[in-house]
């Protein structure tokens, strides 16, 4: 195996082991962190759709195991892998050459990276949070558990970004 795809394999346990960590973390009973969505950001660009999309379902199968949750976490992440590339490639203002293959704050550069991190994570968010509401009952709450769980998680993605990246990444 490379180095590449064993580091991933290591990545992804940690993540399993930070987010069942995490989900006791609920802050005002509205914010709670997502953390184990940054593999589906992390994974190579030019990774075949289908890989992407089947790593995105097994990653929330696992943790819809670990909580109890049937199905809710494998759906809002296949969603989200699925919209990965075109997100990507809606909010890369410049013709960058898209082979590289890990998007991060190193090969996108901190404005870029933020606008697609920000802009998965909040679907992310508001996937899981409708579908655990499954009504417009309680739309307040609902909508106050969206932001604030997208800025909780958007703010630890980024800062966990900075510790796992290394400035051997080529600019994307």
């Amino acid at each position: 195996m490379t180095k590449t795809v064993i580091q991933f394999i290591l990545l992804t346990l940690v993540l399993i082991v930070l987010q069942l960590v995490c989900n006791k973390i609920v802050l005002f009973n509205v914010a709670m962190p997502v953390v184990f969505i940054y593999l589906i950001l992390r994974l190579p660009v030019n990774l075949h759709a289908g890989w992407v999309l089947t790593v995105a379902f097994f990653m929330g199968l696992v943790i819809d195991i670990f909580n109890n949750t049937p199905g809710m976490n494998a759906l809002a992440c296949t969603l989200m892998a699925a919209s990965r590339r075109p997100v990507l490639n809606a909010l890369i203002t410049s013709e960058k050459d898209m082979n590289q293959p890990i998007p991060s704050v190193d090969t996108l550069g901190v404005g870029d990276y933020f606008k697609y991190m920000a802009t998965l994570v909040t679907l992310y968010c508001t996937l899981i949070f409708a579908i655990q509401a499954f009504s417009l009952h309680n739309i307040a709450l609902t909508l106050a558990r969206i932001a604030a769980s997208s800025l909780l998680s958007i703010v630890i993605i980024f800062g966990l970004d900075t510790l796992v990246s290394t400035r051997r990444e080529k600019r994307l």
